[in-house]
């Protein structure tokens, strides 16, 4: 058994009045938008207006300005110090520092003066590349006893000049660290010297009396009440030295 619906006809329109069908139709074909929002008649932001007229005028400015900026910050840039020296490194010092422990009879304190821990740190990196070269894995202990060795000539040296002495700790440990050179250059020869032997122990000896005199000149010049007690120096500077080139020899 079957269920009539009552469809209404559709009825299209074939004439009559086609300016009004027309109309319809048209307003058929052009719907608005459903996300676009209403654009507001004066708006104090370019980009909501969505103008992009007022928008690209009003960016003209910023763009000028960031272009002074640029350029103002490429000359501040221009005028700022190299890396090295903000970091407190100064190459052509520390040279200077090193050149004048080559020579152990004419030792210049005026470059020790200004003490440092640059040239100190680079010789000790230089003696531990070379003792791993020989099959010596001696980073801790190398830096161990320059530390301790530090700490015992600074106390050893004040404790001989009481109240007139004014050596600081990292004066002491800056000498100390430069006057390391000799030991450098001694395990950079050690390389090549036979193992053994009486050669390899009077080479030793020359390197460290080359440095336990470089170490003590230095001592007793960058201080002003060391020059009467200088053989105590220098007996303190010679275990020191001992010690790091025994350490090179075994």
């Amino acid at each position: 058994m079957s269920k009539e619906f009552n469809v209404p006809p559709v009825i299209f329109p074939s004439g009559g009045n086609p300016g009004v069908a027309g109309a319809n139709i048209q307003q058929r074909r052009v719907p608005t938008a459903p996300f676009q929002p209403p654009r507001p008649s004066s708006s104090s932001i370019p980009f909501m207006s969505f103008d992009m007229g007022p928008a690209s005028s009003s960016l003209g400015g910023p763009i000028g300005v960031g272009g002074l900026s640029s350029a103002s910050s490429a000359a501040n840039f221009e005028d700022e110090a190299p890396l090295l020296d903000e970091l407190g490194i100064h190459p052509d010092q520390i040279w200077a520092k090193t050149r004048s422990i080559l020579n152990p009879f004419r030792v210049n304190p005026a470059f020790h003066k200004d003490s440092d821990l640059s040239g100190p740190i680079f010789l000790y990196l230089s003696l531990c590349l070379f003792q791993l070269l020989a099959g010596k894995i001696q980073f801790g202990v190398i830096l161990g006893w320059i530390v301790v060795s530090s700490i015992f000539l600074y106390v050893v040296f004040n404790m001989l000049a009481g109240r007139d002495g004014n050596l600081d700790l990292h004066t002491c440990t800056s000498v100390v660290g430069y006057c390391m050179l000799p030991v450098v250059i001694l395990s950079a020869l050690s390389l090549f010297l036979p193992q053994g032997g009486p050669v390899r122990f009077v080479i030793a000896g020359v390197f460290v009396l080359w440095a336990t005199r470089a170490c003590t000149n230095l001592m007793v010049a960058v201080s002003d009440s060391g020059d009467e007690h200088r053989g105590l120096v220098a007996y303190a500077c010679l275990l020191i030295y001992t010690l790091f080139s025994l350490l090179v020899i075994f």
